[in-house]
Parts: structure tokens; C-alpha cells; sequence
């Protein structure tokens, strides 16, 4: 029933409610499309998004509406809005905040702000990707309980409830300037005998959120950079990692097998927001990105994985979950990344720890990881690693440079002799670079085989490798615009003779780099219009994919995208001050 009467939309129009343990995607019908219990990367229990069944849907009984929203200020409370032929409905919609990890509980109240709201409420989880209906359904004083699967399910505020298919569903009629409350929650554990009391649980979800999220008055988006900030903050759980986004398989470029699962914390990732929000002053997060990167390198050395579970665990390899999957795209579980050696993580782990040395926030046990980080790039430099997101390993530019950057802003904090010698190494990476990569032009080219340029290469400039005064920063900064550059937007690399914008979508991270870049180059009106351009490619929630299709003014891929968030976060704190002197960013 779910999937037939809840298809997938376009991303644009989801909202996303998360608790640190895991996420929810709301449609424009008030469907809950996507949702998996009881953390990130386990099982959906709702995947109409992936074409599956399983759905939590609030919606107007009449069929006839249009539909908005909006989040209330710098939290993930979601306001559903739908203008019927009769009057005007809203559902306040939200994960209970800070999440349970064992529970999650969705918080949905109807609120008739014209006229009366004649409301539709459909109830089925579907655990494991839909493949358990739900069972034992039994009514108590208008609360359901049952089962799906190993999961718990429990519903109240469905007195006139009957089921349907395996299904709950009832109509609700609220008088104009009331409001109902729906509260369900989904349990790998036996559910506690006291019920949720909406009112209290409410209020301690607003007052979570609020102590969460600062007001960001020293950017030049506080109201975005707010929303980001709670994003990111949605998406870290109460163990310091973060998710790189909140779903699976969402395609990039329809058909194209660019659909990844992303369900987990990835290093890099985590470190670009730890060095966005340490620029913001801003330290909980920051500290979280800390915690939780140098436990893995204390764990796992120079052999440290790319990505791992949200409890440090290994990421399962890639399946097939037995979905149709999002139209052109196909629903794989898992990822390949546990077979690669991404040696630029390294880099950004050490950028990570200067950023949290700086603020003097670095513990022992933590600057010992980042010793750690300086000798894996001293041991395993030479090797061919995956790079930046990259299919093939190669000796990339990025990958030595932004370890440059690292050794370098770590060294600043270190003793005189042990900041030497890293000091020493990050030379002998930018010579090495420097002579397998140098474009006949004077520009950084992407590897010693690959001529073409990268917009990746922008972040080790803006990190301090080289200052951005030197020739080879200039002529990487001037090809990148002219090559890679469109209508505002700004793409990773030219992938083949095509058009840009039809081989792959603009890269919104680099977007927000290249404004960054020409701030730090003296640049700043320039770098405004880049900054507002991009933080424009979003959906009426807000929120940022990976890539953003210029054509067709949609967004592309895993939803939503931290480092993005990350990177509009960060581009908003520096271009409220005057370019930065000499030396880069972290100089």
C-alpha cells in the first residue's frame, strides 16, 4: 500500500528530522519515506524512498492541497504545511531529542490553523527493509502495540484505529485552533511500561535543540549557518561520530552506478567539521570529530580505515538489499571502502588535531594520535592510495598536499625538534608533488598520469601547503575557474568531452572552497557571489546533497550531505573577517 500511495519524490522536497542516533525523511504528503531502526547503518524500517514498503504517514484526508514547511530556528523540528481546499493544516513533526539508542521516538502533532483538519494516519514498519510485516497488532485504550520483526513497535493517539493490511490507519478530525497529538516508537528493546507524554517530551526536545545550537552572530549567514549546525548535529551521535549523510543509494547521475551508502562516519568527513566549527569558536562538535578520530587512530594506527560504523566497528562490505531501489539508482547496502588506503585522511586528521590544539583542547592521549597521523604519512607517502573519492589508486596531488597542510598546522603546536622534523617531511611532500605533478602551465595537476585539474586541489591552499601568493596556487586557482567553472557552480573535474553539467553535477563542497579561496586571495566580492550562489542549491528544507544538477535546478545524491553543511558552515565564519594574512587559513 505504502509504496503505491507514497512514491519516491524528488529530493528537493524532504525534510529530515534525527536525534544523533538516527534520521527521518518527511515528503510532501507527510510520509515518512525513510527510517532505520535502531541506529544509522541498520536495516530500514520505513523505505518507500527505495521504492519499499513501510511508511508513517500524516497527510490532509483531502486529496487536493499544496504543501510547504519549515524548520524552526536552528533545530530539526520540521513544520509540515498543507493549504487544503477547506483550510490550512500543520503538523509539527520530530525525533525526540537527544535520541534514545535503543528507541526511536517520532513526535507528530496536527495543529488546525484553519478551519477544521480532517487528517489521514497510516501506520506500518516494516522491518529489514520491509520484509516483516507487522504482527501481534493488539489495541489497549487506543494505544497499539505489535511487533515487526525483532522490533517493538508502539502507537498512541489512534483510538478509532483498525487494521489494514497488515497496516494501522484512521482519519482524525482536530477543530480549528486545537491541536492531536501521534506518538510512535520503534524499539530493538522492550518498551518501557510509561507512555510518552507528548507535552513533556516536546518541551525537552525544543529545550535539547536550543542548548545545542548557537546564535553564529560572528558569520554571514547565522540563520543558515544555524540550520547546518543542527544538522550536523543531528547527525552525530552521543559516541562523537557522524554520519557522512542519512540514507543509501541515491544516485548522483541517473544509471550511472554513483549510488554509495553513506550511513557511516567517514574520517575526512568528520574532520571537515571539526575544522568548521573550531573556526566558528564553536567547540562541542569539534570536540565529538576529536574524540572519536583519535580513538580510531589510537586503535587501528596507520592502518586506519576510511570510514567506519558509528561505534568504531568495521563497515560492512557492499549488498543488495532487495529493493527497486530510488528511480536510477539501486539500493545497495554497505560500501567498498574498507579496501582502500586513503592516504589525504591522514592530513585532515592532523588538520583536525591543530585546530583543537589551537583552542587548547587536545588532550595527551589525542596529540599522541596525532603523532600517530604524522607517521603513517611518514611511512606509507609513497604508495598509491584511493585519493579524494576517487575509483583507482594513484600518487595524488591532493592526497600529499593536504598532508602537507597537516604536518605543517600540526607542527605549529609541537616541540621545536619534533615540529622540525614534520615541518622537514611536509617539504619533502610539496618537492615531490611538485615534481611528479607540475602542469606544463605552472598549475597543480590531478596525479604524474592525470594533466587534467582538480577543484580538490583548492583545499590544500586554503589549508596552507603553499601560501596562496605562490605561483603554482595562482595558476591553480585561475584554471579552476576557467575550466571547471559554470553559471556560479563549480564541478570536481572535466570527466570526459562533454558538457560539464552532463557528465556529473556541480560539486557544492567545492563551491564553497573556491569562495573560501578567493577570500583568502584578496577576493572578497568575488567570493560573496560564489557563497551566496551555492548555499542558494538547496531544497525548501535547506539541506544539501552532494551534488547539485544545474540544469535541472535538483539535487543529486546521498541526502543530506554533511561536508556540505560543513563547508557552507566554514565559508560563512571566514568571510565575515577581512582575507586572512599570508600563509593560508590554519596559518
Amino acid at each position: 500500500m505504502a509504496v503505491e500511495e507514497f512514491p519516491p519524490h524528488v529530493l528537493r522536497e524532504y525534510a529530515m528530522l534525527a536525534d544523533g542516533m538516527r534520521a527521518a525523511l518527511i515528503g510532501p504528503r507527510g510520509d515518512i519515506s525513510w527510517m532505520c531502526v535502531p541506529k544509522w547503518n541498520d536495516d530500514a524500517v520505513f523505505s518507500t524512498l527505495l521504492g519499499g514498503p513501510g511508511t508513517f504517514a500524516v497527510t490532509p484526508a483531502d486529496p487536493r492541497f499544496v504543501w510547504g514547511g519549515r524548520y524552526e530556528d536552528g533545530t530539526l523540528i520540521w513544520v509540515s504545511r498543507w493549504i487544503t481546499s477547506t483550510g490550512i493544516i500543520e503538523c509539527r513533526e520530530a525525533l525526540a531529542y537527544p535520541g534514545d539508542p535503543h528507541r526511536a521516538i517520532l513526535l507528530r502533532r496536527v495543529l488546525a490553523v484553519q478551519g477544521a483538519a480532517d487528517v489521514r494516519v497510516v501506520m506500518d514498519v516494516r522491518a529489514g527493509f520491509g520484509h516483516h510485516r507487522m504482527g501481534r497488532l493488539r489495541k489497549d485504550d487506543g494505544i497499539w502495540t505489535g511487533r515487526s520483526g525483532p522490533l517493538r513497535v508502539r502507537l498512541t493517539g489512534a483510538p478509532e484505529a483498525e487494521p489494514d493490511d497488515g497496516a494501522v490507519t484512521f482519519t482524525i478530525r482536530v477543530p480549528e485552533g486545537q491541536h492531536y497529538d501521534i506518538v510512535l516508537e520503534v524499539s530493538d528493546t522492550e518498551l518501557p511500561e510509561e507512555l510518552i507524554q507528548p507535552d513533556q517530551t516536546w518541551t525537552a526536545t525544543e529545550y535539547g535543540w536550543h542548548q545545542e545550537v548557537p546564535q553564529f552572530e560572528n558569520t554571514i549567514a547565522p540563520d543558515d549557518a544555524r540550520q547546518s549546525y543542527a544538522v550536523l548535529r543531528g547527525m552525530t551521535g552521543a559516541g562523537g561520530a557522524m554520519v557522512a549523510a542519512a540514507t543509501m543509494g541515491l544516485p548522483e547521475r541517473a544509471e550511472q552506478k554513483r549510488n554509495y551508502d553513506y550511513r557511516y562516519a567517514w574520517v575526512r568527513d568528520q574532520c571537515f567539521v571539526g575544522v568548521a566549527v573550531g573556526a566558528c569558536k564553536e567547540f562541542p562538535l569539534m570536540d565529538d570529530a576529536v574524540g572519536f578520530v583519535a580513538a580510531r587512530l589510537l586503535e587501528d594506527g596507520p592502518d586506519m580505515h576510511p570510514a567506519y560504523t558509528v561505534d568504531g566497528g568495521r563497515v560492512p562490505d557492499e549488498h543488495d538489499v532487495g529493493l527497486p531501489g530510488y528511480p536510477g539508482g539501486s539500493a545497495r547496502a554497505g560500501n567498498w571502502v574498507n579496501q582502500q588506503f586513503q592516504l589525504d585522511v591522514f592530513g585532515e586528521t592532523l588538520l583536525l588535531f591543530a585546530t583543537a590544539a589551537e583552542n587548547d583542547r587536545l588532550d595527551l592521549e589525542q596529540w599522541k594520535a596525532a603523532e600517530i597521523a604524522a607517521d603513517a604519512i611518514a611511512q606509507r607517502h609513497t604508495e598509491p592510495d584511493a585519493g579524494m573519492w576517487e575509483l583507482d589508486n594513484e600518487r595524488w596531488a591532493h592526497s600529499r598536499l593536504i598532508c602537507a597542510a597537516g604536518l605543517r598546522a600540526i607542527g605549529r603546536h609541537a616541540p621545536a625538534r619534533q615540529g622540525a622534523i614534520w615541518s622537514s617531511l611536509a617539504d619533502k611532500l610539496i618537492a615531490d608533488v611538485t615534481s611528479e605533478c607540475l602542469h606544463p602551465s605552472g598549475r597543480w595537476q590531478r596525479s604524474p598520469t592525470d594533466g587534467r585539474v582538480d577543484a580538490a586541489l583548492l583545499r590544500p591552499v586554503i589549508r596552507g601547503a603553499v601560501a596562496p601568493q605562490d605561483p603554482r596556487s595562482i595558476a591553480t586557482l585561475e584554471a579552476i575557474k576557467k575550466e571547471l567553472a559554470r553559471n556560479g557552480y563549480l564541478y570536481r573535474f572535466r570527466q570526459d568531452r562533454l558538457p560539464l553539467d552532463l557528465s556529473e553535477g556541480a560539486f557544492l563542497l567545492c563551491g564553497f572552497d573556491l569562495a573560501m579561496a578567493l577570500h583568502q586571495s584578496d577576493q572578497p566580492l568575488e567570493a560573496a557571489r560564489w557563497f551566496e550562489r551555492n548555499r542558494a542549491a538547496c531544497g525548501t528544507p535547506g539541506l544539501f546533497t552532494e551534488e547539485y544538477d544545474v540544469e535541472q535546478r535538483q539535487l543529486r545524491g546521498n541526502f543530506p550531505q554533511a561536508f556540505v553543511h560543513a563547508a557552507m558552515l566554514e565559508a560563512s565564519r571566514r568571510l565575515a573577517d577581512d582575507p586572512p594574512p599570508w600563509g593560508g587559513l590554519n596559518a
